[in-house]
Parts: C-alpha cells; sequence; structure tokens
C-alpha cells in the first residue's frame, strides 16, 4: 500500500473565497482533504492554518506601511484636542457634542486602518 504523493497547486484547490475569510473549520478540513503535507490541522489555530497553507504554496504575504498613516495620524491628533476642550467643558449639550464628534473620528480612524 503505497501513497501516490500528487503536487497540487493553490489554483486546484477551488477555493471560493480568501484563505483568511474562510472559519477555522473550513480551513481543517481543506488541510484533510487535499493537503496531506501538512499534519495536525485538528489542533491548530486559523492562523497557524492560514500560515502553513501560504507556506506550503511559496505566497509570500508583503505587509506594507499603510497609504492612510499620515491621515490617521492628522486625526489622532485632532481627537486628542478635542479631548482636551471636553474636559475644560461642564457636563451639557456641548460637552455631548465634542463626545459624539470624537467618537466619530475613533471610527474614521478604525476605518481607515482597515482599509489596507
Amino acid at each position: 500500500m503505497t501513497e501516490e504523493k500528487k503536487e497540487i497547486s493553490f489554483d486546484e484547490l477551488g477555493l471560493t473565497k480568501p484563505l483568511e475569510k474562510m472559519t477555522s473549520k473550513e480551513l481543517r478540513a481543506l488541510v484533510v482533504e487535499k493537503l496531506p503535507m501538512i499534519v495536525g490541522a485538528s489542533g491548530k489555530d486559523k492562523d497557524v492554518l492560514v500560515a502553513e497553507i501560504k507556506e506550503a504554496f511559496g505566497i509570500v504575504e508583503e505587509k506594507g506601511v499603510s497609504p492612510y498613516k499620515k491621515q490617521i495620524g492628522e486625526i489622532k491628533k485632532e481627537i486628542r484636542a478635542l479631548r482636551v476642550e471636553k474636559e475644560a467643558l461642564e457636563a451639557g449639550e456641548r460637552r455631548d457634542q465634542m463626545r459624539r464628534k470624537i467618537n466619530k473620528l475613533k471610527k474614521r480612524t478604525r476605518q481607515l486602518a482597515r482599509a489596507i
């Protein structure tokens, strides 16, 4: 009983979505069914599985600097200034407006950070 080791390309996997978007359950099933060269899939986390699949196919992930880094920095400076200004105010409508504006700016920075 000899097992044939067939080389499989990344395109032959028939993935419907990117590896990062797949659940750990889907990744484990993929590894067990189609990638016998990766062992111990049932006990590994999603991040580890994705990294090993990419390593098996020689996919190199390039982490670059966010194109919005400068814009995020400027928004954070504005947030710090608004917080100082808000602390100087007493409870009231103006303070609530400042709080809401700070929250909107924080959401904007998170949105820009995800948009890489």
